[in-house]
């Protein structure tokens, strides 16, 4: 950890030398570590400290971005004079209006000692927990547990000065037979909110009862989707339907949707940068503080996230979701996405299903076959079971989906008062919270031999 105010005065000394007529500095930086295991063995144990340093000057209406992984003063001055000379080849940015100007944002707690302080040894101790857990029922254990340290700051010449300290933590878990798998995840700032045990169990529990998986043909089915493969959905929903630009160009799906409903009335979910139950950093990689944004509410599409350009551009203030320097043609993102919960466990849920499927979660999902119906196609993996009468009767082989997920969550029969924090699968900065959703037809439409 560097620290505010030696960023800060490192970052002074840079822009004292600018020639530009604004400058901006955004500093993201981490310590990192990570145990890896597979076969229940502890196979690969790493440490990283990165810095990454975006420079933002502004000529005029000419923009131009450089990086660098240095806090050295002279490279920072070199990566100073590289934006420079970018901006002097760009063309005007009719809507660029300027470097944000200094605003209040919440202070909130995201820094806990003793997950920066967690060190290797500890990781490998509760990894062996987990292989504990395994080895009595004859389970094999593969996954990763990281936690680490971090810090974000925001610097320019207009006076923004916006910094927050960062700690995480998460661990994945597969359990293994010879035809089955099960999964379980935890994601906290604060390591002790994490039990790798209980999680253990859960995966071992996922992976006994999908021994011996039988086939089913694909088809429309009553369903319920678990938090993590809610979550897999929503990163796509989050890319293709909730982005400044994906908005403005029409492909998202909430584009001609404002004010209309979409899906039923219990779905309501947003992005919340300021909720500490997720992981909460209040400002944007500009400085602007972050608002709540309801994407959709009570089934009704409300809108999207907005930075500077992109809001400028549709007339719009932006609501503090701005990416990093370099990223923003891409628009503005959401990283902390939350779906309300309901009021029903999840064992009433599965007892109210005379014949459906449990999954746990998806992957290698695709978004992109028809992004302005909210169209995706994916895999179920890693504990997928068929209910029968209220009970999870047996495990069943992987099934590929393809449905309309605005069509789908139009045919909500619950919502589980539970919710899990699910990382992000692209950035460390990123989650999603979201509860067990009971759907009442979702299209399966090919199978697998696994």
């Amino acid at each position: 950890m560097i620290g505010k105010d030696k960023l800060f005065s490192t970052f002074e000394k840079v822009v004292k030398s600018s020639k530009a007529d604004e400058t901006e500095i955004t500093y993201i930086g981490s310590t990192t570590g990570l145990t890896r295991y597979a076969n229940s063995t502890i196979h690969q144990n790493v440490n990283e400290t990165d810095a990454r340093v975006f420079i933002r000057t502004a000529i005029g209406k000419k923009i131009g971005v450089a990086s660098t992984n240095s806090l050295a003063v002279n490279d920072l001055r070199a990566t100073l004079k590289n934006s420079l000379e970018i901006a002097k080849f760009q063309r005007d940015n009719k809507y660029f209006d300027g470097l944000p100007e200094p605003a209040e944002y919440k202070k909130i707690d995201t820094y806990f000692e003793n997950t920066a302080n967690y060190k290797p040894k500890d990781r490998a101790r509760m990894v062996k927990k987990v292989f504990i857990r395994g080895n009595r029922r004859k389970y094999t254990m593969a996954g990763a547990f990281s936690s680490g340290e971090g810090e974000v700051a925001v610097f320019n010449t207009r006076g923004v000065r916006c910094y927050q300290p960062l700690t995480g933590s998460s661990i994945n878990i597969i359990a293994m037979s010879k035809d089955s798998s099960g999964y379980a995840v935890g994601m906290s700032r604060n390591i002790d909110d994490i039990d790798p045990v209980s999680l253990a169990d859960i995966a071992v529990e996922k992976a006994r009862l999908s021994r011996r998986p039988k086939p089913l043909k694909p088809g429309d089915y009553e369903v319920i989707l678990e938090p993590s493969a809610i979550a897999e959905a929503f990163e796509w929903l989050n890319y293709v339907g909730f982005n400044s630009r994906a908005f403005m160009e029409k492909r998202s799906f909430l584009a001609e949707n404002i004010g209309k409903k979409i899906m039923s009335d219990s779905m309501t979910f947003y992005d919340d940068g300021n909720d500490t139950k997720g992981i909460a950093i209040p400002f944007d990689f500009e400085g602007v503080p972050k608002k709540k944004v309801y994407f959709v509410e009570k089934g009704v599409g409300k809108g999207v996230v907005w930075d500077r350009l992109s809001g400028k551009k549709h007339g719009v203030e932006s609501t503090g979701h701005a990416l990093t320097a370099n990223q923003h043609g891409e628009g503005a993102y959401g990283l902390n996405i939350f779906i309300e919960p309901g009021d029903k466990t999840t064992g009433e849920m599965i007892a109210s299903v005379e014949r459906g499927i449990l999954v746990t979660r998806f992957h290698y999902i695709n978004g992109l076959i028809d992004p302005p119906k909210a169209v995706l196609t994916g895999m179920t993996r890693d504990g997928t079971f068929l209910i029968e009468n209220g009970q999870i009767k047996h495990g069943i082989k992987n099934l590929r989906f393809t449905d309309s997920m605005m069509r789908a969550f139009s045919t909500v029969k619950g919502i589980s008062k539970e919710r899990k924090l699910i990382p992000s699968w692209w950035d460390a900065v990123g989650c999603m919270v979201a509860p067990t959703i009971h759907l009442g037809s979702f299209k399966f439409t090919g199978t697998t031999d696994f």
